[in-house]
């Protein structure tokens, strides 16, 4: 059977040009290099080469094995790189999942730095947040679960890796710009802007108005915080979203921040959940370090 070390010797035979070096290279006696070329001939009733004087020379048998020897062992050799690659943590692919669109604009701030810094993991992106991320994770249909809502799971893991505020974003104009708090009965004659998600995935709902008992007057829904924004600036309703980006995207608008309730607000963070199998992958605790590093 045609192996390996066939093609490797008489690639080092044709490189080195004698039986003797290519024993040397290759830690083999000359008698055993020689045994090795005579039995794979013997079982394919071929002679690949032949002495002529003190050279060798290739029959057409053996121009064709180390043609093949040239084509397949560079493959080889860099096939056992990737797999030590693998091995190693330092390839493969991360396929990240996203519930919620803070999520998705937080993680543009990463992209970048971790394709840099890890050339051979391929970064796939689910942007499409409206679904069950959990059970996506456990299904290894993605590696990593980008999430504000962590859960508690034995076989899943999930790290904080940014705080952030919820706030109540208004016209400059409007009637609450100069109290700088709200409470759930300011929401009374409110039009609220939110995703287009259930109600029990808003916390401005479930953690601040149906514990009161209270609804807006109106409600609608827009598909990105740039749009809801704009919304606001215009006079067209109010909505929730996380202080950091009101701080970027409306800080050219006549809009203003104010936040729920008298406390400490709706305080909120960016969780990166994963299996805890996979908690030693190499190009995983990258990806972590580096969302820890990054701030909205």
């Amino acid at each position: 059977m045609l192996d390996r070390q066939h093609l490797t010797i008489l690639l080092e035979v044709d490189r080195l040009g004698s039986l003797t070096a290519a024993a040397h290279h290759l830690n083999l006696t000359q008698s055993a290099l020689s045994h090795t070329i005579r039995k794979l001939e013997a079982q394919h009733g071929v002679k690949l080469w032949v002495k002529q004087g003190r050279n060798l020379c290739l029959t057409q048998a053996g121009n064709h094995l180390l043609n093949l020897a040239r084509r397949l062992l560079p493959q080889i050799e860099d096939a056992e790189r990737v797999l030590q690659d693998f091995s190693a943590g330092r390839r493969g692919a991360l396929r990240l999942g996203m519930e919620c669109y803070p999520c998705q604009k937080w993680l543009m701030g990463i992209t970048a730095k971790y394709l840099r810094a890890w050339p051979d993991v391929d970064l796939d992106l689910n942007t499409a947040f409206r679904f069950d991320g959990v059970e996506a994770l456990l299904a290894h249909d993605i590696d990593v679960l980008i999430t504000p809502d962590p859960v508690d799971r034995p076989e899943l893991r999930f790290v904080p890796v940014f705080d952030y505020e919820l706030v109540l974003v208004i016209h400059e104009s409007h009637r609450l710009a100069t109290t700088g708090t709200a409470s759930p009965v300011d929401f009374i004659d409110e039009e609220l802007i939110t995703m287009p998600v259930a109600l029990d995935r808003l916390d401005v709902f479930t953690r601040f108005l149906l514990p009161a008992h209270v609804r807006p007057r109106r409600m609608r829904t827009a598909e990105t915080a740039e749009l809801m924004l704009q919304l606001v600036a215009n006079g067209r309703g109010v909505c929730v979203l996380p202080d950091w980006i009101v701080r970027q995207d409306g800080a050219e608008l006549p809009v203003r921040s104010v936040r729920l309730g008298s406390d400490r607000g709706l305080e909120k963070s960016i969780h990166v959940g994963f299996r805890r199998t996979d908690e030693d992958v190499a190009y995983l605790t990258g990806f972590l370090t580096l969302a820890g590093e990054t701030r909205g």
